[in-house]
């Protein structure tokens, strides 16, 4: 694993194809997927055994309740897990 430090996220994420729309805080590239956001881990590794012909996943934002952010004493919000290719189209992969 390699950790780098950008001071331009912006770039990283249009180098990477991550749509506009579901850019995050955090980037990451696993075995050849983008990984935007805070993504359930359950998922990843579903995306890894499936290895469907997408460019990654993402949760956009930061729902409470996603990995990272969960609150206690507050209920997690339902949010989206999309999928998305190069040319922008997504999907919904999995709904928490």
């Amino acid at each position: 694993m390699k950790a780098e430090d950008a001071t331009d996220l912006t770039l990283v994420k249009q180098k990477l194809g991550v749509p506009a729309a579901l850019q995050a805080c955090h980037t990451a590239e696993v075995d050849g997927y983008v990984i935007e956001g805070h993504v359930p881990a359950d998922l990843i590794d579903r995306l890894l055994r499936e290895r469907p012909a997408v460019a990654g996943l993402a949760v956009p934002g930061m729902p409470v309740g996603s990995p990272g952010m969960e609150a206690p004493g507050r209920a997690g919000e339902r949010y989206q897990i999309r999928t998305f290719d190069r040319s922008g189209r997504t999907t919904v992969y999995a709904t928490r």
